[in-house]
């Protein structure tokens, strides 16, 4: 995903008067430009999706922590994270998956996995999952690998 192409389907949903949408991918947008003036540099793909995945926790948050009583709030917090959904990277979930590409990382890396490297483990297996997948589920399937 890329910031123009967000920028394209702002303008999109402006044409076509849908206003949560655009308010949503309006704040995506601003929160994808602080970022990289935050770090000083263009905003990349990995940085968009990045974003994404932060404003999707944040929005996830947010309809969590809403009482049941408040109806209205609970079906604007749920329709933003659904176009936050559209927008957002798929992350793995298959633990099988993860597994195989953890396995083969340890075996390129030359590093076992038992308990006393797990350190050494999850600095190897990090960047490969790193906005790819849920790190819940990379962490405790890691757990589940060691010996």
């Amino acid at each position: 995903m890329t910031l123009e192409y967000l920028q394209n389907e702002m303008k999109t949903a402006m044409k076509t008067n849908s206003v949560l949408r655009r308010d949503v991918l309006r704040g995506v947008i601003a929160a994808i430009q602080k970022t990289a003036i935050d770090e000083r540099k263009e905003a990349d793909e990995a940085m968009v999706d990045r974003v994404l995945l932060k404003e999707v926790k944040t929005a996830q948050e947010q309809l969590d922590t809403c009482p049941e009583t408040r109806v209205d709030l609970r079906i604007e917090y749920s329709s933003r994270l659904a176009i936050l959904n559209e927008y957002a990277p798929q992350l793995m979930t298959n633990p099988e998956e993860i597994k195989n590409i953890a396995s083969t990382v340890l075996a390129a890396a030359g590093i076992e996995a038992t308990k006393a490297n797990r350190g050494a483990v999850m600095k190897a297996v990090m960047p490969h999952f790193k906005g790819k997948a849920d790190m819940k589920i990379v962490n405790q399937v890691i757990g589940e690998m060691l010996i």
